[in-house]
C-alpha cells in the first residue's frame, strides 16, 4: 500500500476491511453486503473506518475487485513457477483454463465475490467500471490473446471472442458442478477443458 501513501497500520485495516467485505458478499450475496454487515464481520467500531478508508460503496468495490483480480494474477504466477512467455500463446491458454478452474477451491470466497460483482454491476452506487474490469477478467482479455495468436499463427480460424465467451462458459459449468458436489476432481476438469479448448483452437 505504499502507491497510497499508507502506513502499515491503516494498510492493515483497509485489507481487513477488503477482507471482510469479500467474505460478506460471499456469504449473504450483494443487495445484503452493507457497511454495517462489513463493520461486524472485521470487528469494527464504526462504520466511519469503512468510509474514511472508502469513501463510499463504489471505492470499497473497486479496492475489492482490484484485490480479487491481483489475487488471481498471483495464484497464476504461482501455479505457473513465476509466470508465462506472453509469447506463449497456447501456454497462456491452457494456463487461463487450469488456474481459473483451480481457483474455484483455492479462493471459493474470491470466486463468488466475483459473481456476485458481475450480477450487480448495474448498481447505481457501485462502480462504474466494474462490468468493464468483469468482462475483460473473463472474456475480453484471452480474446485478446487468442487473437494475436491466429495472427501469429499459432491458432487457427475461429472468432476470438466466440471462443472466449466459449470458454468462460466452460469454467462457469465448472464453477456449478463444483458447487453441487465439493468433491469434484478439479485437477481433472481443468487439464481436460484445457485439452478440449488447446484442440479447438488449433491451426
Amino acid at each position: 500500500m505504499a502507491e497510497l501513501g499508507l502506513g502499515p497500520t491503516e494498510a492493515a485495516r483497509r485489507a481487513q476491511i477488503i477482507g471482510a467485505t469479500i467474505g460478506v458478499l460471499a456469504d449473504l450475496g450483494y443487495r445484503r453486503t452493507t457497511f454495517a454487515k462489513i463493520k461486524e464481520r472485521a470487528g469494527l467500531s464504526s462504520t466511519r473506518l469503512i468510509s474514511y478508508h472508502f469513501t463510499n460503496k463504489a471505492g470499497l468495490m473497486q479496492a475489492v475487485l482490484s484485490t480479487v483480480v491481483m489475487t488471481k494474477g498471483e495464484f497464476l504466477t504461482e501455479r505457473t513457477g513465476g509466470g508465462l512467455d506472453p509469447a506463449d500463446r497456447r501456454g497462456y491458454l491452457r494456463a487461463h483454463i487450469e488456474t481459473s478452474i483451480a481457483f474455484l477451491r483455492a479462493y471459493p470466497e474470491c470466486v463468488r465475490a466475483l459473481s456476485e460483482l458481475a450480477a450487480n454491476a448495474d448498481d447505481a452506487d457501485g462502480w462504474v467500471m466494474t462490468k468493464v474490469l468483469v468482462d475483460d477478467l473473463r472474456v475480453h482479455g484471452l480474446a485478446r490473446q487468442l487473437k494475436q495468436g491466429q495472427a501469429e499463427g499459432t491458432f487457427g480460424a475461429f472468432t476470438p471472442e466466440v471462443m472466449a465467451m466459449s470458454i468462460a462458459q466452460a469454467i462457469d459449468g465448472v464453477a456449478a458442478a463444483y458447487a453441487a458436489d465439493p468433491s469434484l476432481d478439479l485437477e481433472t476438469y481443468g487439464r481436460e477443458v484445457a485439452d478440449t479448448f488447446v484442440k479447438a483452437t488449433a491451426p
